[in-house]
């Protein structure tokens, strides 16, 4: 696993720098203020006709946009990931693209990491994979290099829309990227670093546990059913832990003999319809930033980094990937997971709420310690080690343990 890993974001205070064109900055962050233009968009994805509009014909929407500084975070790079933490009430949206300097002598075209609304009343969430070039590609939430291409820098433009004549005001209050030099690769065989840690061993944090397989089959329209949802499911465990989360007046509409329903209504609110799942990572972690906490997803380098988060007392999401043979105790296979990462015992093992929880629908079997070692090689050679940082904005980051390569 390289060491070659950057987080950059700009948070409500830090957007008043870039370009501005018809935004500006308040206490809460960007807001669209004047709208500069207005474009036709065309939702690929609406199923039904809204409003008498019939499928598959284009809206007219104002919009404006903030352009990012340019960041060159010191290092080559070739894999990035968004966040945003955006609110976009009634009929608003938001798109964020990304362009990546090649050679530090031109900039790339501009490429759509995902359009995102909290609701799919105006637009449907999705990320727009493909638009490939020369230089790079997009897979669901990442923008990825060519073979042999590296980046030195790279820009964000967000673009708030709303329709003509609307009173919406979509706002952003953070918005950055997580890039590194290697992008990860399934199919590696990367050794984990082996760093014992220490910093929270003995330490287990009080995060409730729920069970993907209490929802199989419910709502099967997103992404195959409950069975499938264990970002979803991951996202409300660190939002219970916090007491962060919908109203029970939000999941009204979820099917009253169905166990926690908050669990149904994030597989919605996160679904991506190009992807047809609902394990986007930026559109997880903007669902839980729309209940009061910042959240943004990243890289760290080891589990030793994971456990300075836990002895903060911030238990983190983390994308693995496994056969049953690699991780004693899972008991299945699979090419992409979410899990939550709650504590490590005496010995440093990592205790996790697994919402696979060993295929059976039952809340009290999620808890599992998982060996270390096959624990970290299978999320730093899955993911490249990713995960989803939640927490109430009084809640301090711990420090990165390195000052001048700082991945969160």
């Amino acid at each position: 696993m390289s060491s070659d890993i950057s987080f950059h974001a700009w948070r409500a205070g830090e957007l008043g720098g870039g370009t501005h064109l018809g935004t500006e900055v308040t206490d809460r962050g960007l807001k669209m203020a004047c709208p500069v233009g207005t474009r036709r968009y065309t939702d690929p994805h609406r199923d039904q006709p809204t409003d008498h509009v019939p499928d598959h014909v284009p809206r007219n929407y104002d919009w404006s946009a903030w352009v990012s500084p340019a960041v060159e975070p010191g290092h080559p790079f070739d894999f990035l990931v968004p966040s945003w933490n955006a609110s976009t009430p009634d009929d608003s949206w938001l798109e964020v693209e990304v362009r990546v300097s090649v050679d530090g002598l031109r900039w790339s075209r501009w490429h759509s990491l995902g359009c995102w609304a909290e609701s799919d009343a105006e637009m449907h969430r999705t990320s727009r994979p493909g638009q490939p070039d020369d230089e790079a590609t997009i897979r669901t939430d990442v923008l990825s290099a060519r073979p042999g291409v590296t980046w030195t820098a790279y820009q964000l433009r967000l673009v708030l829309h709303r329709r003509p004549g609307s009173a919406a005001v979509p706002d952003v209050s953070l918005v950055g990227a997580s890039v590194s030099a290697r992008a990860p690769d399934p199919a590696g065989s990367n050794d984990p670093p082996g760093d014992p840690g220490g910093a929270a061993h003995g330490t287990e944090l009080r995060v409730p546990a729920y069970s993907q397989q209490i929802h199989r089959g419910e709502y099967p329209q997103w992404g195959g059913g409950g069975e499938a949802w264990c970002s979803p499911t991951a996202t409300s465990m660190l939002l219970g832990h916090w007491g962060l989360g919908p109203s029970q007046e939000e999941y009204d509409w979820v099917d009253p003999s169905y166990a926690d329903r908050f669990v149904d209504h994030a597989a919605w609110s996160v679904f991506d319809h190009a992807y047809a799942g609902a394990g986007n990572w930026p559109f997880n972690a903007a669902y839980a930033a729309r209940y009061g906490a910042e959240a943004f997803v990243t890289q760290l380098r080891s589990l030793a980094e994971a456990e300075l988060f836990i002895a903060a007392g911030i238990p983190l999401v983390a994308s693995v990937s496994f056969t049953s043979d690699e991780l004693d105790g899972a008991g299945y296979d699979t090419a992409g997971h979410l899990l939550t990462i709650i504590g490590f015992d005496d010995e440093g093992h990592v205790i996790c709420n697994d919402p696979a929880s060993h295929g059976r629908p039952d809340n009290t079997e999620v808890r599992v310690v998982f060996d270390r070692t096959q624990l970290e090689r299978s999320w730093l050679n899955g993911s490249g080690g990713i995960v989803y940082v939640v927490r109430p904005h009084d809640v301090a980051l711990p420090e990165p343990p390195d000052p001048h390569r700082r991945n969160w």
